[in-house]
């Protein structure tokens, strides 16, 4: 007989059985990762978060687990559900607290339903209602999870879907030059005009894995991200000590993209590198020098995974302006338990107009890919 727990912290599940539910393909997923958002202090309950992971064990062998968390808020999520707490706040219910399977802070697909086959899958989910309902909660929500998931969820699972825009090597480009000859001349002539700008500027590139990067670049990949943060007026989450925590435990998944100029660091870009993708993350910069943005977070990485042989590059939410540069739409998927029977059923039918929105305009959007009619890329 399966027995399911919950944890409000990671720490009190061992990471080699955690880890021993993923392929480890998945940077986020990694016990070192999640486990270091809590210990090095990027998740407050003040900022919504608190750690609320659910496991199964059979005996004393973790068989499934997904990271989770009760949250006061919906920010960090990437999948919008304001106007469904609105609703709720308009009929008198609370939508918060709610749970969320997800990795904090990141919209990246990748497994959430960790099990070691189908059935603790399954054991898996009815245990995340269970402790929905046993909490008096409005719902629980698996955000950016794998299409190979989505046979686990039953109805009352509701689907969402949305776009992101990534880069897919599909037509097995073997430098950048060969990725910009797939594209028709416009696309291909603006960006090589953007890369000009920055080189004539003086602005030069290190790429830099975590045991590559010193204690000053990761300083300075931190104050990018702060300064970007700040400006926008919201709080910068991850902690230079997460960034610390990062190059210890996970050295060859952390990736810096730093940008100098004028004998310093004047931009850079967080990302994460898994089996077969890179990960872009956040960024920031000191000084304004034209196209610095575009290098450093899009063509700094696609030229990464050129030449480390990566297939993918998620360079992370929104942003149609990424099109132009070789990011074609790609769906992701989002479920969602809805404990009253009333919205459950309100919101079935909100998703599926949802979705039939979505797909239209990600046909629409792949009409402006901008690679040539005749080019696999397409």
């Amino acid at each position: 007989m399966s027995v399911a727990r919950t944890h409000d912290s990671l720490a009190e599940v061992p990471a080699a059985a955690w880890d021993a539910l993923h392929d480890g393909g998945n940077p986020f997923l990694a016990h070192a990762f999640l486990e270091g958002l809590e210990s090095c202090g990027c998740l407050r309950p003040q900022w919504g978060w608190t750690p609320r992971h659910v496991t199964v064990w059979d005996g004393g062998t973790l068989v499934a687990a997904a990271p989770g968390y009760l949250k006061q808020n919906s920010h960090g999520e990437f999948v919008f559900d304001h106007a469904w707490a609105h609703a709720h706040a308009r009929h008198g219910l609370d939508y918060f607290p709610k749970w969320l399977g997800a990795v904090p802070y990141s919209p990246v697909t990748g497994p959430r339903l960790l099990a070691r086959d189908a059935a603790a899958r399954r054991r898996l989910l009815e245990a995340i209602v269970d402790d929905a309902r046993a909490l008096g909660l409005s719902s629980a929500h698996v955000n950016f999870h794998t299409a190979a998931e989505d046979a686990a969820f039953d109805g009352r699972w509701l689907p969402r879907q949305d776009i992101q825009y990534q880069w897919h090597n599909t037509a097995g480009w073997p430098d950048f030059a060969a990725f910009l000859g797939d594209m028709d001349h416009r696309h291909r002539k603006n960006i090589r005009q953007e890369r000009a700008k920055v080189a004539r500027a003086g602005a030069t590139f290190r790429v830099l894995h975590g045991d590559e990067a010193t204690d000053d670049d990761l300083a300075a990949m931190h104050a990018f991200y702060f300064e970007t943060f700040s400006d926008y007026g919201n709080a910068p989450a991850l902690t230079l000590e997460f960034l610390h925590h990062l190059a210890r435990t996970m050295p060859r998944a952390l990736v810096l993209v730093l940008a100098d100029l004028d004998g310093g660091a004047i931009a850079g870009a967080l990302c994460l590198r898994g089996r077969d993708t890179l990960y872009g993350r956040y960024w920031g910069a000191l000084r304004q020098v034209p196209g610095l943005h575009f290098e450093t977070c899009y063509y700094q990485g696609i030229e990464y995974c050129l030449r480390e042989g990566l297939a993918r590059f998620e360079p992370g939410a929104q942003g149609e302006h990424k099109i132009a540069r070789g990011f074609l739409p790609t769906p992701v998927r989002s479920r969602h338990w809805i404990a009253h029977d009333g919205f459950h059923a309100a919101l079935e039918a909100w998703c599926r107009e949802e979705s039939e929105v979505v797909d239209a305009t990600a046909r629409a959007l792949a009409g402006r890919s901008p690679f040539r009619a005749t080019s696999d890329a397409t």
